[in-house]
């Protein structure tokens, strides 16, 4: 079988949004499922619009989500003597020529055919043909460099996602592929790549479909082997509209900031284009296990926040509490955390992250064991009665040799419950205000565990007096 060598070959004019995020770890499952190779290339011939900054963008894109490549980055920046070379291979070869049509001759043929209802096209009158006179090269202008792209025919292409797909040679005009100051472009630069570095599989979002033809002529005119293509839907938003930033984050690097785990992500977007059965949840092993270009979807995705969160949580219930810590520790820092003192995050966490989707969810409801728990004066007025200071006493005591552990905080607490004839609201609503500064936490045998005994104690008899 063919050794497979994918790539991932996103043009830096910007973050590393969601579709192309897809597009990523499709190529990457798709090479790590046969062991093969997955490339990333930085398409970055256009000068005007590719910065440094979104190079770094999509590079810190694809190492948050773990999207790991064996080959590159390659920078086609750094190609150009290789793209030269090719160009003067064509024109020897006769498959390219050049063009001295300036821009507003070329114009001026498209707005000829426009008004005849023909379809815009450069009309090949620099093409060379047997028995053909070329015009006069005009003085001092420097031509472009066209393809010669054959007249009759059709280009056809079994496409892995949307089937076979069929376009003809009339529809597609001689493109430039260098530009008059010997700078190639995009669909030579991209064809001459695939070529180099032997790309078996090319999976794309389907805005690239047109593109196809033109690379697949040139890589025919070059003597170059076909990789297979797949155009991938585009992602939609809720609304059945394009994803756009209307819709909420749509760069991958703003979701690390909102508090969503990468493997959340990942998960997430491959269901968004793929199915295996009715897994919702799984890793990325078993992702790579299953991946296929078989079950890849047709139809566009929709993308949907509450889903994504619902996974989110998932991975976040199994996640190791150290890591959550490590995350929400700097959140909680921000808006003031107190850490001297109060409980190690970790085990909060643990007993908290069951109903958060998000990290900065969990950071924000963790927060009520690390700030000032000075209770409202109404509120301890209302709840710390002189009914219940008795048994605050008593619980006090108790504390002072009780095992430090949840069943036995429990049981104690039962016990002077009993022993005071109160019901669990009348001890726990004042014991949760003088612990965290508020009535609203886990049960509170779980609350008391987490704090040490020494706290506790200072805390209870700070109230007692």
């Amino acid at each position: 079988m063919t050794v497979v060598r994918t790539r991932f070959a996103p043009s830096p004019t910007g973050y590393l949004h969601l579709g192309g995020a897809r597009t990523a770890l499709y190529s990457w499952a798709f090479a790590r499922h046969f062991g093969g190779t997955f490339i990333l290339r930085i398409e970055d011939t256009d000068l005007e619009r590719s910065t440094p900054e979104a190079v770094q963008a999509i590079i810190d894109g694809m190492q948050w989500l773990g999207l790991d490549h064996d080959e590159g980055p390659f920078y086609q920046m750094q190609r150009m003597d290789r793209y030269r070379e090719v160009v003067g291979q064509m024109l020897e070869a006769g498959t390219a020529y050049q063009c001295y049509s300036s821009p507003e001759e070329v114009e001026a043929m498209r707005e000829r055919m426009r008004a005849a209802g023909d379809k815009p096209r450069y009309d090949g009158t620099w093409r060379p043909e047997p028995g053909k006179t070329l015009p006069p090269v005009p003085a001092e202008r420097k031509p472009v460099v066209r393809f010669k792209n054959p007249l009759d025919g059709e280009v056809t292409w079994d496409d892995v996602v949307k089937g076979t797909i069929t376009i003809g040679n009339k529809e597609l005009d001689d493109l430039v592929i260098a530009r008059p100051d010997g700078t190639p472009t995009y669909n030579f630069c991209v064809a001459v790549d695939d070529w180099d570095m032997q790309i078996t599989h090319v999976l794309r979002g389907d805005d690239h479909v047109n593109n196809t033809p033109r690379q697949i002529n040139i890589l025919r005119a070059i003597g170059a082997p076909l990789p297979l293509y797949g155009h991938l839907p585009m992602i939609l938003g809720a609304d059945g509209e394009k994803l756009s930033k209307r819709h909420g984050a749509v760069s991958v690097m703003d979701y690390p900031a909102q508090g969503y785990l990468p493997e959340a992500m990942l998960n997430y977007l491959a269901r968004l284009g793929w199915s295996h059965g009715d897994d919702e949840v799984f890793s990325m092993q078993q992702f790579t296990a299953w991946f296929d270009l078989n079950n890849l979807i047709r139809s566009p995705a929709q993308f949907n926040p509450e889903k994504l969160n619902w996974i989110n949580n998932q991975y976040i219930k199994q996640a190791d509490n150290e890591r959550l810590a490590s995350l929400a520790r700097p959140r909680m820092l921000a808006v003031g955390a107190e850490f001297n003192g109060n409980p190690a995050l970790a085990p909060v966490l643990a007993l908290m992250k069951e109903r958060a989707n998000t990290v900065n969810e969990l950071a924000d409801a963790a927060m009520l064991f690390y700030r000032d728990p000075t209770p409202e004066p109404a509120l301890l007025a209302q709840h710390l009665t002189d009914a219940v200071k008795p048994a605050l006493v008593q619980f006090a005591e108790r504390c002072e040799t009780v095992e430090w552990h949840r069943p036995a905080l429990a049981a104690m607490v039962k016990e002077v419950l009993a022993a005071n004839g109160i019901k669990m609201p009348q001890l726990a609503m004042p014991l949760r205000l003088i612990l965290t500064g508020q009535l609203q936490t886990p049960a509170i045998d779980a609350v008391l565990e987490l704090f040490d005994r020494d706290v506790i104690l200072a805390r209870v008899r700070k109230y007692l007096h």
